[in-house]
């Protein structure tokens, strides 16, 4: 039995490892492109700024079916490194498709495959989640979102440092090699669990969500709102006086932050508890929201930059981890697929109403709008409960 409990642990360690490496190389693939994402968008391919929203928000709408539809499928195959590995191709076959392209328009199938690459995210999630214990799941699904956002600075610095020489089409289609190396780690590297395809999987339905989970769903949603995408915040500084060649900086500095933090955050959270991480992360968004009102000159607007990253770095590892305690777990796939698809499908009206009010009404209407939200999510999760803390698993 202690043989078994060290193998266990060594197997759930190198699983972990595995996935942070994973998670490092596509982010560092992703974020060669994010910093110029708004200004190759809106400048080279000539998009207004409610064309830009659409894009953000479409693929995150769309994909959002699939990441349920994998979810489940997931759960009832009992398999997860399928999705994980073909989650990583679909991105790096999008950078690809970006390069490519001509006009906005041609963006739009490419921003659903990018986005269609998030059906790894509620099989990884769930098996994460299986390996881990209460004492430790939030400190791994903290390194997990540091190893995301260090992969997202290292892909900010090679977008500083290459920009000039290579232009936009060629970074796009560089980035896509890491993602390619990082689907090859997993095929190579994770091994399914012990326990994959020995449960009978009758499905999730609507009596397995108890009133605590739909509550947080619900809270989430109506904070996702109002939780538009970067590309308004990056563009907020550029109109207030940044330079274009400063933005990937101004990005960087919210990368950083965030990789700083993340698991720093997690592991606070299997201190404390959860929800008080998660009210820290509201309240670092509402003092973002705040800035943009009351800041003045560029270094004020540079330091609402850390805000976010600390935002973020709060928000992402709680966030996921609150959700896979509170479901069932044969069901923890599916619930996380769910969960994903509810705050997908508000992506799209979110960035399409900040796009509007930015171009119809003024650019800080957005972030008023979002500091409301933000407060009403707030509210609602005082009256989530925490399940207890329990150790079932191996370390």
């Amino acid at each position: 039995m202690a043989e078994e409990n060290a193998e266990d642990k060594t197997e759930t360690k190198k699983t972990i490892r595995t996935f942070a490496v994973a998670s490092f190389l596509n982010d560092m693939g992703s974020d060669i492109i994010y910093p110029i994402w708004p200004l190759f968008v809106t400048q080279v391919l000539k998009a207004n700024m409610a064309a830009l929203g659409f894009l953000d928000g479409l693929g995150e709408a769309l994909v959002s079916l699939s990441q349920a539809a994998s979810g489940f499928i997931s759960d009832r195959i009992r398999k997860r490194k399928v999705f994980i590995w073909i989650g990583y191709l679909c991105g790096a076959f999008s950078r690809l498709g970006y390069a490519a392209s001509s006009v906005w328009q041609h963006l739009i199938p490419f921003r659903i495959l990018d986005r269609a690459g998030k059906i790894r995210s509620a099989p990884r999630d769930a098996l994460v989640a299986d390996i881990s214990t209460d004492e430790n799941r939030g400190r791994h699904f903290g390194l997990l979102r540091a190893m995301d956002n260090f992969g997202a600075t290292a892909g900010i610095l090679i977008s500083i440092a290459l920009f000039n020489v290579l232009g936009y089409r060629l970074l796009f289609a560089l980035a896509a090699i890491p993602s390619v190396i990082g689907a090859t780690l997993i095929i190579k590297t994770i091994k399914e669990p012990k326990t994959a395809g020995s449960r009978v999987f009758k499905g999730l339905s609507f009596k397995d969500i108890d009133r605590n989970l739909a509550l947080y769903i619900a809270l989430n949603a109506v904070f996702a709102l109002g939780a538009f995408t970067y590309s308004f915040l990056l563009l907020y500084a550029k109109s207030s006086g940044f330079k274009a060649g400063f933005i990937p900086v101004l990005y960087l500095i919210f990368s950083a932050s965030a990789a700083f933090l993340s698991y720093p955050f997690g592991r606070l959270s299997d201190r404390i508890g959860r929800k008080p991480v998660l009210f820290m992360a509201y309240a670092a968004w509402a003092a973002v929201c705040a800035g943009v009102a009351f800041a003045r000159g560029l270094p004020a607007i540079a330091f609402l930059f850390v805000l976010y990253g600390v935002h973020k770095a709060a928000l992402e590892p709680v966030q996921k981890t609150i959700v896979a305690e509170l479901a069932p777990q044969p069901y923890r796939a599916s619930v996380l697929g769910g969960f994903q698809m509810v705050i997908g499908l508000c992506a799209l009206p979110a960035s399409l109403l900040a796009g509007w009010l930015w171009d119809k009404v003024g650019k800080t209407t957005p972030f008023y709008v979002s500091a409301g939200l933000t407060a009403a999510a707030a509210l609602m999760l005082l009256f989530v409960k925490e399940k207890p803390r329990q150790n079932p698993g191996p370390a």
